[in-house]
C-alpha cells in the first residue's frame, strides 16, 4: 500500500546504504526528491555490489550526504517521520558512533578498512 506523501512532508528516506531524515521537496514519477536534514544510519564503507568483503578492486569511501543536499529517492525507500529532527552534525555524529561499534565487534578485513575510511572521513566532516 502507498502511503499518501506532499511536498514538505518529513521523511526517513534509505539511499545506497545510508538512511537520512529529510523533506519532500518534489514527486517524480518513481521517486521522490528528498532534502536532508539529518543521518539516521551512515552509509556502509566498500563496494556497494560487493557488501562487506575487503577483497574488491576499488574500496570506496562513502559519505553521508550532506546537510540540505537533494536526493532522488524510490517512492517505496521513503517513510513518514513524525518525531523530532535532529540537528545534523549531531545525527552524523550519532551515526558515525554506531557505524564504529558496529566495525569494532566484526573481526575482520572489510571492517579495519571500513574504520579507517571513518576516520578519514570524520577529519573532513568535523574540521
Amino acid at each position: 500500500m502507498l502511503e499518501n506523501f506532499r511536498i514538505g512532508d518529513r521523511v526517513t528516506a534509505i539511499y545506497k546504504t545510508g538512511k537520512y531524515i529529510g523533506e519532500i521537496t518534489e514527486e517524480r514519477p518513481q521517486h521522490f526528491l528528498v532534502r536532508v536534514l539529518a543521518v539516521k544510519k551512515h552509509p556502509m564503507q566498500g563496494d556497494l555490489h560487493n557488501p562487506k568483503s575487503a577483497d574488491v578492486l576499488v574500496f570506496h569511501e562513502r559519505r553521508a550526504l550532506a546537510f540540505r543536499e537533494q536526493a532522488n529517492i524510490p517512492k517505496q525507500m521513503v517513510k513518514h517521520f513524525e518525531e523530532d529532527v535532529p540537528e545534523y552534525q549531531t545525527s552524523l555524529k550519532e551515526a558515525i558512533e554506531v557505524m564504529k561499534k558496529e566495525l569494532n565487534e566484526t573481526p575482520s578485513e572489510w571492517a579495519d578498512m571500513s574504520l579507517k575510511m571513518i576516520e578519514t572521513l570524520e577529519k573532513d566532516y568535523f574540521k
